[in-house]
């Protein structure tokens, strides 16, 4: 049921006539139509969260962790992974177009953040501009040049066997994206400015990306040049985070999997890299620098907590398939870690998540008998286009449907919000975004785990 759920949720935020049956959404969104006004078609893709903007850095990451999840679980899928396929291609034919569309250019976004958060209105009322951004070779952006390759090349993995002219049309977009991201070094965040800052800012910097870009071309292509490159990047940093900014955790548990899985020394220094993360995420370890609640949930930052859960127990999950594979073990200091460590600390917190905590709240939308009412999404807070087909304008749908304590109109199924407070605490109130807010990042990073998990523990 959750991993069904989650499908469910990214029909919320695709855009367009999205190919998965009736979205919450409806039918062709104004976005789509004005998109066409553009001289360049930039229809598809997916707003990031409750807002009404396509943000390519958030959205590629999801797309990443989608396939990602989809390459190392999908056998426990079962029938769903029909909806992950469908759901990831629907990213990627956005970000084709995105980084074929004009040479040396690459989109990385639609709309105006700045005009769109001041207003609280339907997708299909939307009448805020359109505003396309790009980086370029005057203007780059690195960071998200190697994301947008990691989630190209990730997903021609999964397409290699059931499209692979799709792979191949993937792999070769990941491959030109990646040389633009090595060849003009610069961060988005400097060429775009307000346009993606405070909003999607790469406070992390490049060399995540490129790492991240990198490694996962290496995975799809065994090509030496990647594994080159990757080796004398130099991004070294020692992390406890994983998220839509940060990939370096992530990059190191993929890379790691050379050395674990195909016993490939030359990956040890990544193995041990990803091993000091994980020493800092486990609980009893001597250099943990990870907080826990007092029910159990890992708490990383304030805002929007939930994505750093998703997207640190997906690769406590990995790592732990990957020790499993080789029957391997590790210490940090006197303590020792085995693959069942990493597995029961995932399942707690993928548990604390569908409503094993303190207030029996299920943090996933329409699971359980407990769970958020007013989250903080337009078009789940505005009565639909069935209901109401009159327009709401920019101003019209806040005293009504933003301020209003009553429940959400449309149950936005599946979707994960930014969840409780550092106390276990929710107010379920859709002005306070930062832990009702639902984003396509945290759904995407908890679709492996569940389906690893459903597997584990199938009784």
């Amino acid at each position: 049921m959750p991993l069904q759920s989650l499908y469910c949720s990214s029909r919320g935020k695709g855009l367009g006539g999205y190919p998965l049956g009736n979205r919450l959404l409806g039918g062709p969104t104004l976005a789509s139509l004005m998109a066409h006004l553009l001289i360049v078609d930039l229809t598809g893709g997916y707003y990031d969260a409750g807002d009404n903007v396509k943000f390519n850095f958030p959205m590629a990451y999801t797309t990443t962790m989608l396939s990602w999840g989809t390459l190392e679980y999908g056998k426990r899928m079962g029938p769903e992974i029909q909806n992950a396929r469908a759901a990831i291609r629907w990213a990627t034919d956005y970000f084709i177009k995105c980084s074929t569309a004009t040479p040396n250019t690459l989109y990385v976004g639609v709309g105006d953040p700045t005009t769109d958060h001041k207003c609280w209105e339907r997708p299909e009322d939307m009448d805020t501009a359109r505003t396309v951004y790009s980086v370029s070779t005057s203007k780059p952006g690195s960071d998200v040049a190697g994301e947008t390759t990691a989630a190209l090349a990730a997903a021609s993995m999964v397409f290699r066997k059931v499209d692979p002219k799709y792979s191949r049309l993937l792999l070769a977009t990941a491959k030109k994206v990646m040389q633009f991201a090595m060849q003009y070094k610069g961060a988005y965040s400097d060429s775009l400015g307000s346009a993606v800052c405070p909003f999607y800012c790469s406070y992390s910097g490049y060399k995540d990306e490129l790492l991240w870009g990198a490694a996962w071309l290496w995975r799809a292509t065994n090509d030496a040049s990647y594994l080159n490159f990757l080796q004398t990047l130099g991004a070294n940093d020692a992390t406890d985070i994983f998220s839509w900014d940060n990939k370096l955790a992530g990059a190191r548990v993929l890379l790691a999997r050379r050395t674990l899985v195909d016993n490939d020394k030359r990956f040890e220094s990544f193995k041990q890299q990803a091993e000091d993360f994980m020493c800092r995420i486990i609980p009893n370890s001597p250099s943990s620098s990870t907080s826990y609640t007092q029910g159990g949930l890992m708490f990383k930052l304030a805002e929007s907590n939930l994505q750093y859960v998703t997207s640190i127990t997906f690769l406590l999950t990995t790592y732990a398939k990957y020790m499993s594979a080789s029957k391997y073990t590790f210490n940090c200091g006197n303590v020792r870690v085995t693959s069942s460590t990493l597995r029961n600390l995932a399942k707690q917190q993928v548990d604390y998540i569908l409503g094993e905590n303190p207030l029996k709240m299920s943090y996933m939308v329409g699971f359980g008998a407990n769970f958020p009412k007013r989250i903080h999404h337009r078009g789940s807070s505005i009565p639909s286009k069935a209901s109401h087909p009159q327009a709401f304008g920019c101003d019209n749908g806040f005293q009504s449907f933003f301020y209003t304590s009553n429940p959400n109109p449309n149950t936005l199924i599946g979707a994960i919000v930014g969840g409780p407070n550092q106390n276990d605490g929710f107010p379920d109130d859709r002005t306070d975004y930062s832990h009702s807010e639902p984003a396509t990042y945290i759904n995407a990073a908890i679709v492996g785990p569940l389906a690893y998990l459903a597997g584990s523990y199938s009784s």
